[in-house]
């Protein structure tokens, strides 16, 4: 059993290091906050130990010589002087220690969500928003806290023992020597205790993860889940997320609160040897009282900050889980690069799929040998049953996932040879799923354009019919847009059509763009876009067939394949699967 929980313990041993090596990368970029911070917990602890030296002085002034009061009107003021020092330098190292934490935190939040902008459209799709949120927000700040609380306590801590000791034994070997034989004692507790605590704070990180993504959930489909009386349901499930997050939680509390009792026994067991080995020299003339006074003093002090640390590690061992999760987000693997790629300046609108083979998951098969061939300026429409790729087909278009086989591509190019950011510049998108930022309407509507006039965007705005609603808007334009609850899905997708009507692309991609807007309406959004599409390549996913009869040509896709192409009266006279679905619409 041992043999099979060694490897385990290595690899989460050779873990901790390494996320302690990118830490403290993150750190070294603050040297002047770092050395700063060192000084002074220096001069801290170099004036708390000069404290009992001055007192066992004065002690020895009283006991040993008399009361001299000149004397111990000095070692008065030199006490006052050592505290003012040491409260001084105190709380200078929390000053550099709070700008370490805060720094090196915004720096990970940072890396985090470039990262986040980085990913592959694949990761979204396939991981829990909430989960991602909670790694980012929640991680990063228990992570904070756990690095502040070892700044300010481990080092500090760590500098005391070694002062102390050094004294002990240079003042008196042979109880010197007693406490450092007693003390690795309190730190094979610590030890014990903080490597079994790694796995409980472990569960209870990812659980509240979990927990963050169904809250998430649950308050985004709310509607939803109250239209079907499923509340009780989310209510159940969140208890027993709940329930998991607080065994997890009780189990890593329980033991980490272990730590602190055992070394505590241990260091009062230190400390009673101390105090019985120094009553002794003191009775045999070998120590002065004021001598002892200081021994015990250092004893107690030498004895104190193995409490605190081992406090510390049991907070940086759930610092290290937190901070292992943001690294596992900043490690994903990032969209394949576009450096040293082409550019397209201004596409002329032709567009080819050649022998595309494509697949969300290995062992589903979704798009195989797909060819199709766009001259520029077709208004191409895309129909099909539910779950037959016609999205798909736009998200391989966009580049948001890369072809497995065969290529995709634009004006004679390689979408994978040429940036992103250029290959999107040239498609205007709007998708049955509304997106608007939090900002004002203005902000939303030059989103796509930050550089156009005014006149631009007003004019954008009446052609998508947004217009007159805008301006009965509390503020007009510059109505502040917070959550979108004021606006209907309406009126947030004809501001999505105003947004891509400003920017004038060279391609556009409409995926069910109408769906949210009524029947009057559509009818002159429909002209709106028909002017639009004049001479630019489009694409246009319906389901109401009706509003894609005058397009050029209708690919009709079924299980990722074309199976028909043509035009609305070339299909319906062919009685295929067009004309099945044209005819289910109006039956």
């Amino acid at each position: 059993m041992k043999n099979a929980k060694q490897p385990t313990r290595v690899r989460a041993e050779r873990k901790n290091k390494n996320v302690l090596g990118r830490i403290m990368r993150y750190v070294r970029a603050y040297p002047v906050s770092l050395i700063g911070s060192l000084l002074f917990a220096v001069a801290t602890v170099v004036a708390t130990l000069w404290v009992p030296v001055l007192f066992g002085d004065g002690i020895d002034c009283i006991v040993e010589y008399g009361v001299e009061w000149e004397k111990l009107k000095e070692i008065f003021i030199k006490i006052a002087v050592a505290v003012g020092i040491a409260s001084l330098s105190q709380w200078l190292t929390s000053v550099f220690n709070n700008r370490i934490s805060v720094n090196v935190v915004r720096d990970i939040r940072k890396d985090a969500f470039d990262k986040i902008g980085k990913l592959p459209l694949k990761y979204i799709d396939t991981h829990s928003h909430g989960d991602t949120v909670s790694r980012v927000v929640a991680d990063a700040d228990q992570f904070a806290d756990g690095l502040l609380m070892g700044f300010t306590q481990f080092f500090t801590g760590a500098m005391t023992i070694l002062g102390t000791i050094v004294f002990m034994l240079v003042t008196n070997l042979k109880i010197g020597l007693v406490v450092v034989v007693v003390t690795p004692l309190s730190l094979i507790v610590a030890r014990f205790v903080a490597t079994h605590t790694h796995k409980f704070f472990k569960q209870q990180t990812e659980t509240r993860g979990e927990q963050t993504a169904f809250v998430e959930e649950a308050i985004g489909g709310l509607k939803t889940t109250q239209a079907f009386s499923h509340e009780e349901k989310n209510a159940e499930k969140f208890d027993k997320i709940n329930n998991r997050l607080e065994r997890a939680t009780m189990q890593a509390t329980f033991y980490s609160s272990l730590t602190n009792p055992s070394t505590r026994f241990i260091n009062n067991l230190v400390y009673a040897l101390v105090a019985l080995i120094g009553a002794f020299d003191v009775i045999n003339g070998v120590f002065t009282v004021g001598g002892m006074t200081k021994f015990l003093s250092y004893a107690n002090q030498y004895t104190k900050p193995f409490n605190e640390i081992s406090g510390v590690i049991t907070e940086l061992k759930s610092a290290f889980v937190c901070a292992a999760r943001i690294f596992e987000l900043i490690d994903e693997q990032e969209e394949s690069s576009d450096e040293g790629k082409k550019r397209i300046e201004e596409s002329v609108g032709n567009v080819a799929l050649e022998e595309v083979a494509f697949s969300y998951t290995p062992d589903r098969k979704l798009i195989e040998d797909l060819n199709l061939v766009v001259e520029s300026g077709q208004r191409v429409a895309i129909v099909g049953r539910t779950g037959s790729g016609k999205t798909t087909l736009i998200n391989l278009l966009m580049r948001f996932y890369d072809v497995d086989g065969g290529a995709v591509k634009v004006d004679g190019e390689d979408v994978r040879g040429v940036t992103r950011q250029s290959l999107r510049r040239q498609y205007g998108m709007v998708l049955q799923e509304t997106w608007l930022k939090h900002g004002t309407v203005r902000e939303n509507l030059k989103f796509g354009k930050p550089d156009c006039t005014d006149e631009e965007m007003i004019v954008a705005a009446k052609a998508a019919h947004a217009h007159g609603f805008i301006k009965r808007m509390a503020n007009g334009y510059d109505t502040m847009l917070d959550g979108n609850g004021a606006l209907s899905e309406g009126q947030k997708q004809l501001l999505c059509i105003a947004r891509i009507m400003l920017t004038q692309p060279p391609m556009l991609i409409l995926d069910e763009a109408t769906s949210s807007i009524d029947t009057r309406t559509e009818l002159k959004i429909s002209d709106a876009f028909g002017k639009l599409m004049e001479g630019r390549t489009s694409f246009v996913v319906a389901h109401r067939l009706s509003t894609i009869e005058n397009a050029d040509r209708i690919l009709v896709m079924k299980s990722g394949r074309v199976v028909e192409q043509g035009t609305h009266k070339e299909l319906l006279k062919s009685n295929g699967e067009y004309a099945a679905l044209y005819n289910g619409q109006f039956s």
